[in-house]
């Protein structure tokens, strides 16, 4: 029977890398505002290309692992985005996937996305900065994703063939892409493969099979290589691919088709680069949360040390804590970054944050026990926390650690609305919330370590 170790990976329980890495790829999808999915999608279509063309086992692996990750550094440009056209990043990125490979259908969608709540003269402006510098803004913002994106791959331990199909994933057939306007065979197969992956998954579950198909040969000889196309549409004639496509199950199937040549495992020290390397991911959303994870984490197993907590529960701690933000990545900049109070749609959709962690972190075997810890964060000892409105025998001792660390990490550092406050001054608001908020037995040990 298969079991769990206190806070680790028991020793008879083998971990599959294929799976973590699976459940994580969730966390990018929401970022890119792209239907829950996504990326596993992309490897179930790109990973029956690679099978089509005969890779080898190895080349089939490298494919894997680059398709799931493929937006491991969609996070870095978010703010970015949302500062320059004035939007939803989340929306805005969507939306921009359906857009047509013309110039005339680029221009027409960033001029009717671009700062579309603005008064008119500033409107005006932003679109006309935009187009003057469209060219510098586009190779900004992509070698920005992808060099983030390529250089997390790498602390995941992944080789340079994963990293550059991440890096060049946005690089065209014809040599208008980017980062590197490289051409034909000159750009890596698993980029030329998740390409033609992300635009049949994106019209697929936009408007539906017809209309992946006609969007992938449409784009063929321009984005798409023509012989990966034809591959696309062998493997499209074969009905059990679309029903795998659609299948509730595709997590599962998908599993199936990691070559079992190079099946990977994890340890307890690679989960813990895995934990720290999404961490990472988390804090590129915002200028404003860079280091928070970490931060966050280092403290709440200081406190934990502090407060006897067992130290085979250390390292689970830490995870939880470097996690407990996952779901921000739901959460659009325009809110994350605003710089004055939220309305109640912009409250309801950061309240949602927690949601999304408990989603995101539920997914993943050996991890789903620290979901409902690290979502709860944020939750109250009197009950009016969320998402749950627990109350204080309901939250565990854990989260309550979190909860005093996120709090006192907030207070300390830069916001959109306020400069960090100095510890004297972060202590004494922390000190008020202790009964209502904050565990007094918690804050006592901040005092004493941080």
């Amino acid at each position: 029977m298969k079991h769990h170790s206190i806070g680790g990976i028991a020793a008879d329980h083998s971990v599959s890398l294929a799976e973590i890495v699976g459940a994580f790829s969730y966390a990018p999808d929401i970022t890119e505002g792209q239907p829950a999915g996504h990326a596993v999608r992309c490897c179930w279509i790109g990973s029956h290309i690679g099978q089509a063309i005969g890779l080898s086992p190895q080349e089939r692996d490298d494919l894997y692992y680059a398709l799931l990750l493929k937006d491991l550094g969609c996070s870095s440009n978010a703010a970015r985005i949302c500062e320059l056209y004035q939007d939803d990043d989340r929306a805005f990125k969507q939306g921009y996937k359906t857009v047509g490979t013309g110039l005339a259908a680029t221009i027409h969608f960033i001029a009717s996305r671009t700062a579309r709540a603005a008064p008119l003269h500033r409107r005006a402006s932003a679109i006309g900065h935009i187009l003057k510098n469209g060219d510098d803004i586009a190779q900004e913002l992509i070698v920005s994703r992808c060099t983030r994106g390529a250089d997390i791959a790498r602390s995941l331990r992944f080789d340079d063939a994963v990293a550059s199909g991440i890096y060049h994933l946005d690089e065209h057939f014809d040599g208008s892409g980017r980062p590197g306007h490289l051409r034909g065979d000159a750009i890596p197969l698993a980029s030329r493969i998740a390409l033609l992956a992300q635009v049949a998954d994106v019209f697929h579950s936009h408007a539906g099979r017809v209309a992946a198909m006609d969007e992938v040969a449409r784009r063929s000889g321009s984005w798409l290589d023509p012989a990966l196309v034809a591959a696309f549409a062998q493997v499209a004639a074969d009905p059990d691919f679309w029903r795998g496509l659609a299948s509730p199950f595709l997590d599962a199937k998908l599993l199936a088709l990691a070559p079992r040549e190079h099946r990977r495992t994890v340890d307890d020290d690679y989960l813990d680069s895995i934990a720290t390397a999404f961490g990472s991911v988390i804090d590129a959303k915002s200028p404003f949360t860079a280091g928070h994870s970490m931060r966050v984490a280092d403290l709440a197993q200081k406190i934990g040390a502090h407060m006897g907590v067992l130290p085979s529960r250390h390292r689970w701690l830490h995870r939880a804590a470097l996690l407990h933000d996952v779901g921000k990545l739901g959460v659009s900049n325009s809110i994350l970054d605003k710089p004055g109070k939220l309305d109640e749609r912009e409250w309801v959709e950061m309240r949602d944050h927690a949601v999304h962690t408990q989603a995101i972190l539920g997914r993943i075997g050996v991890l789903a026990d620290l979901a409902p810890i690290a979502a709860a964060h944020h939750e109250r000892l009197d009950g009016s926390g969320y998402p749950l409105g627990l109350r204080d025998g309901q939250i565990r001792h854990e989260t309550r650690i979190i909860t005093v660390c996120d709090y006192y990490d907030a207070l300390t550092s830069d916001r959109p609305y306020r400069a960090a406050m100095t510890r004297t001054d972060a202590m004494a608001i922390i000190a008020a919330e202790v009964g209502t908020a904050i565990d007094g037995d918690c804050f006592e040990a901040l005092r004493s370590v941080a």
